[in-house]
């Protein structure tokens, strides 16, 4: 019995891919590393090295560590391969980054804010004391040991509180899933806090 060859990625498979993803930074982003991985054919320069370029200045910007350069950049090279690209792939790339750029979404994670919550280094995940039960349940399902704190004893008390230690933390959200009282929630941070931790 012969395998059946999988069917090539069409550029509409992209987009569906980019548009699972709410925030326009990271839609631009899976956008162009699912063009990079398949449909992309390297033929023209500004197609190529553009679509590069451009992963490099969205994963700044997803990472919480890009200016205004970076989305000055991304304007040009959507502009260079919108005009230059020998092939609609390469024209509906640009087109598709283009109409992200324009997006007031985009432009606030320069000020450390991913309006939709998806950019990693823009949140964190905090446990809000006054919901807490202290169940463990968080605690036995983080797989980065991120959760300190003890389970609650009957007829015991001065128990250590829940809290989440923010340098182990990936962010994976197993914790939110579980917890019984939602006590833990994802919160943005603030660009004065990130200040002061600098």
């Amino acid at each position: 019995m012969m395998e059946e060859k999988a069917r090539p990625m069409t550029m509409k498979d992209v987009q569906a891919k980019a548009e699972e993803k709410k925030c326009p930074v990271q839609q631009s982003l899976v956008f162009i590393e699912e063009f990079l991985a398949e449909p992309m054919c390297g033929r023209c320069f500004p197609c190529s090295m553009g679509s590069y370029e451009a992963r490099i200045r969205l994963r700044r910007i997803v990472e919480a560590q890009a200016t205004e350069e970076d989305i000055e950049r991304l304007q040009r090279i959507a502009s260079n391969m919108l005009k230059a690209s020998m092939c609609k792939k390469g024209k509906d790339t640009a087109q598709f980054i283009s109409e992200k750029i324009t997006m007031e979404e985009f432009r606030r994670h320069l000020n450390g804010e991913c309006p939709d919550m998806e950019c990693k280094s823009h949140i964190r995940f905090i446990i809000i004391p006054e919901r807490c039960t202290m169940c463990g349940l968080c605690k036995d399902v983080c797989k980065d040991n991120a959760i300190i704190g003890e389970k609650k004893k009957p007829f015991l008390s001065g128990y250590l509180p829940f809290e989440i230690a923010q340098k182990r933390c990936t962010k994976c959200g197993e914790c939110i899933k579980v917890c019984p009282e939602g006590a833990i929630i994802i919160e943005a941070i603030a660009v004065s806090e990130e200040k002061v931790g600098a």
